[in-house]
């Protein structure tokens, strides 16, 4: 690179690679979306957005015929001589790379556009059909999608290598042709959006290939703002290429003299402005660094904040300038890191020569740093320095003066995951406690989440995950804390999203319910009411039985009253999710909290549902034999095929549990445990007869209290049936549709029981409504129920 007389070499690549270039990047993302609301738009609303058209050309349609007719040959003049002004311009600037990339937008634009669904090309076709369209030939150039797309296309090449004020010139002349057509009273044509769209998506990506100039680093000018600085720069040197963040290169000023130079071009803009939407949209306002009106002022922040530690004597490097360049590119100079970083100081060495520990050390950097009020957000290995005895910091682009108090509790979070990674977790945190007390390493500790620390500091840490997990114990062990909640940073929590789910869930799961609800309601009034009742009654002893088995499977040790409002809220949680898994989580969740340990609740959870599995086996046989073998119960027999795919599925399973390492190692180490447990409790059970009729008393009052109800539906609506014959088709109809995807089986469960009714003799215009009775008490009443009180046991912290 030669500069005003000078040779001044550049040692490594400059060039971006495309993945990280997030401007070209975004503009395809956007492009591609426009194509794809357009074709939607065309396929599935077309012919409201014509009608529409067609009611704003007669109010905007202002001009009469001759003047109409003179601005349409006008402007297609104007549109007909746009591709070649640029052409033109390209070739007196001699932008020859740029003018192949030009080509091939043009010609591929037309051509892309041009095939037909027989994978030939079509051709211009001028005509018209419309009644009001002007019959001139250079009119039909602004209706035909290809010349559209072939605009749209190398204009977006152009654009970046083109002044702002041409650039913007262009476009607007390119996109007035929607709103001319308004004017001249015609409908913009489906096709020439498609065009507009098609042509700025191909562009798009020929930039992305072809590159702008925000590419080309303005080093020239570099040279010239650091020389007026007083810096004569004899040599670059590549540091780190650009990325998300700048482009960092190592400047010779002179014998054994270096410069930082740092340059943020539109890349770099472009990233921090979607990362600081995202955090606006994630994060809470006191979460996040506040947001900057331009890269400049990103700049300027992280070089003040440079001043400022440096006051304090914390600094490990001294701003020189910030600089604006050409192209849209910032500048940002520093003198080169003191000392050496605290991993390259090695793990392990707790001590520096004197009577002061280097861990202590770094911990009483921070708290000065936050006795001057401002906040780091950055503390990797890497940014921490030791030199002469002293502890340094760097990088202050995420650093804040006079912020939140959740911010200094995310730097000490931290730290203690980055010196506990060097150091280990026992002498991270006793160091912090006794810098900082316990009372604020509790609070940090709560922010050792993946949410909460940044990527890159948790990328910076081998295995962090584990790290962060060690901490949080060490932290508990050592304050004698019972639990750490997380602390939650994002607008919403994960159980508040959850609710919102299930909630969607439940309104797309009750509405062939509620589709038939005239019907239900018009056989109501035949019901009697008694046996409606007494079917509720018995609904409500379900939950008791059900409430005393995982009493009993958890020892005793939770809250009777509470655990009979949490099988409740399970009811909304189980029907909400397919094969009712959010209700076994709940049941988890609830024990948790109740004081047993992750795999005793577990277990206790496994426990009921095995018992519950066995007892229900044990009643279906028994009643079964007792249904007698007149009783038709081919209806519940599943087909060979079903036999057979059931079969090869549980063989699959089988095989990848054998098979795959990563399946075998979660068996041995999350399953295993846990099938362990049930076993000891299993056999514990056989020597506590009192507890195991407990546990067999509640799981035969869920089943047989099912059946009860779907009893007194059908007594409700004059039929007679035994109490046997009902049982039997609510324990085989209920497991068969246990296994449909829908939430809370819905849809299989009532096939299944009217199916079941009518094998048995139950007349159809008996057996509908009783089902339907039947799942309104034991189903949609509960749920309606259960989610109030779900989120009154959320709100007390029981969930």
């Amino acid at each position: 690179m030669r500069v005003d007389g000078r040779e001044i070499p550049v040692s490594g690549s400059l060039l971006q690679p495309r993945i990280r270039r997030t401007s070209d990047i975004l503009r395809v993302v956007l492009s591609a979306l426009l194509v794809a609301l357009v074709v939607i738009g065309s396929l599935i609303t077309r012919s409201r957005w014509e009608a529409l058209e067609r009611s704003l050309s007669d109010i905007l349609g202002v001009l009469p015929p001759d003047k109409s007719n003179l601005v349409y040959v006008l402007y297609s003049i104007a549109i007909c001589a746009l591709p070649f002004a640029i052409l033109l311009r390209l070739l007196l600037r001699r932008q020859f790379k740029l003018l192949v990339g030009y080509v091939a937008a043009g010609q591929i634009a037309i051509v892309l556009l041009s095939l037909t669904g027989t994978g030939g090309l079509s051709w211009p076709q001028w005509h018209w059909t419309g009644p009001k369209q002007l019959d001139t030939f250079l009119a039909q150039f602004l209706d035909d999608p290809r010349w559209i797309a072939m605009l749209a296309a190398v204009l977006t090449v152009a654009s970046p290598w083109l002044p702002a004020s041409w650039r913007r010139g262009w476009w607007a002349l390119l996109l007035a042709f929607v709103p001319l057509h308004l004017f001249v009273s015609l409908v913009v044509p489906s096709r020439a959006i498609f065009g507009l769209a098609g042509g700025w998506f191909i562009g798009a990506v020929i930039v992305l290939v072809v590159g702008t100039p925000a590419l080309e680093v303005p080093l020239e000018a570099a040279v010239r703002v650091l020389a007026e600085r007083g810096y004569t720069v004899t040599a670059f040197t590549v540091l780190r290429p650009a990325g998300p963040g700048p482009l960092q290169l190592a400047a010779e000023t002179g014998p054994r003299q270096r410069l930082i130079v740092e340059m943020y071009g539109q890349n770099q803009r472009s990233y921090g402005m979607l990362r600081q939407v995202r955090r606006y949209l994630t994060f809470r306002a006191g979460e996040r660094s506040p947001a900057f009106a331009s890269l400049r002022r990103a700049v300027e922040h992280r070089a003040l904040l440079g001043i400022a530690i440096g006051d304090l004597g914390l600094a490990s490097s001294k701003p020189l300038t910030v600089a604006a360049l050409g192209r849209a590119w910032t500048l940002y100079a520093h003198t080169v890191p003191q000392g050496r970083t605290l991993a390259a100081e090695g793990a392990g060495d707790t001590t520096l020569p004197g009577d002061q520990g280097m861990l202590t050390m770094v911990w009483r950097a921070l708290q000065e740093l936050h006795r001057a009020q401002i906040s780091h957000g950055d503390l990797r290995a890497e940014e921490i320095r030791i030199t002469d005895g002293r502890v340094l910091f760097g990088g202050f682009s995420l650093a804040e003066f006079g912020a939140y108090p959740v911010r200094f509790h995310s730097d000490v979070a931290q730290l203690l995951l980055s010196t506990a990674a060097l150091f280990g977790a026992e002498p991270a945190v006793r160091t912090a406690r006794r810098v900082f007390g316990d009372e604020v390493v509790l609070l940090a500790s709560r922010r050792l989440t993946k949410s909460a620390l940044p990527r890159h500091l948790r990328r910076s840490v081998r295995d962090a995950g584990e790290v962060m997990k060690t901490v949080r114990a060490q932290v508990q062990e050592q304050t004698g804390e019972d639990r750490i909640e997380a602390a939650q940073i994002t607008r919403y929590s994960r159980n508040q999203i959850i609710q919102l789910v299930l909630l969607f869930a439940l309104v797309y799961v009750a509405y062939p319910f509620i589709s038939q609800v005239p019907t239900f309601f018009t056989e109501l009034g035949s019901a009697n009411w008694w046996w409606a009742l007494v079917g509720l009654t018995i609904s409500a002893l379900t939950y008791v039985g059900a409430a005393m088995a995982l009493w009993g499977c958890a020892g005793e040790s939770v809250n009777f009253r509470n655990l009979l409002l949490m099988q409740v809220a399970n009811t909304f949680a189980a029907t909400t999710t397919p094969a009712g898994v959010g209700g076994l989580a709940l049941s988890v969740r609830f024990l948790q909290r109740g004081g047993l340990g992750a795999v005793r609740a577990t277990a206790a959870v496994a426990l009921q549902q095995t018992v519950q599995v066995v007892t229900h086996v044990v009643l279906l046989i028994v009643f079964s034999v007792a249904a007698g073998v007149s009783a038709n119960l081919s209806h519940f027999v599943p087909s060979a095929t079903v036999l057979y795919f059931a079969a090869g599925a549980l063989l699959g399973v089988l095989g990848v549990a054998i098979l795959v390492p990563t399946v075998r190692r979660w068996l041995r180490t999350e399953v295993r445990p846990q099938l362990t447990e049930v076993v000891h409790e299993l056999r514990a059970l056989a020597t506590q007869p009192q507890r195991l009729a407990m546990i067999v008393g509640g799981c035969a009052t869920t089943t047989l209290g099912a059946a009860g109800a779907l009893w007194a539906g059908i007594e409700a609506f004059g039929g007679h049936t035994t109490f046997v014959t009902v049982t039997v088709v609510t324990m085989i109809g209920g497991t068969l549709a246990s296994a449909a995807p829908t939430p809370g089986g819905v849809g299989a469960v009532e096939a299944a029981l009217i199916g079941g009714l009518a094998a048995f003799g139950v007349p159809a215009a008996i057996g509908v409504p009783s089902v339907l009775l039947y799942r309104v008490l034991t189903c949609w009443l509960p749920v309606f129920c259960g989610w109030p009180i779900m989120r009154w046991l959320t709100d007390r912290k029981m969930i």
